[in-house]
């Protein structure tokens, strides 16, 4: 509870704006149950929400490669959930980003490749090319209209 106090203490005090939790993992093993969790987390982003804050919650899957275990399923309270996956392609570990949910409206339904630049990040075109990506499973399907997908 004193990270919720806190949090509660500086939108109050310091008219904070955004709040970032990285990573829920980490909140999770200060818990002794994952329902005790939830429902703590329920209640500070009800509080959040209401008070115009921003709230982003990262949370890692169990398993770098292959299929990923979620520790908690927390997308119910989420108004928009982001995957990253890793797929390998040509030799290199390439990152993946797709929008699972997106309340209030449409959302991007392809799966795109996301790499870090200087200065920021860039989204690729879809990879079309790639079947299993979301199963962390990926095999490429060589289409040859889409050799473009991957930077």
């Amino acid at each position: 509870g004193q990270m919720a106090h806190n949090l509660r203490q500086a939108v109050k005090i310091e008219d904070v704006r955004v709040v970032v939790i990285d990573s829920i993992n980490g909140y999770q093993n200060a818990m002794p149950q994952e329902k005790f969790l939830i429902l703590q987390l329920h209640e500070l982003l009800s509080y959040l929400s209401q008070q115009g804050v921003a709230t982003i919650l990262v949370m890692a899957q169990h398993g770098l490669l292959g299929e990923m275990k979620v520790p908690a399923d927390l997308t119910y309270l989420a108004d928009t959930v982001v995957l990253l996956r890793y797929f390998e392609y040509g030799g290199a570990i390439k990152k993946a980003v797709s929008v699972i949910k997106k309340r209030g409206g449409p959302h991007e339904n392809t799966i795109r490749e996301l790499s870090i630049i200087d200065g920021g990040l860039k989204i690729g075109n879809p990879l079309h090319s790639f079947q299993g990506i979301m199963k962390g499973l990926p095999s490429f399907t060589n289409d040859v209209n889409s050799m473009s997908d991957v930077i």
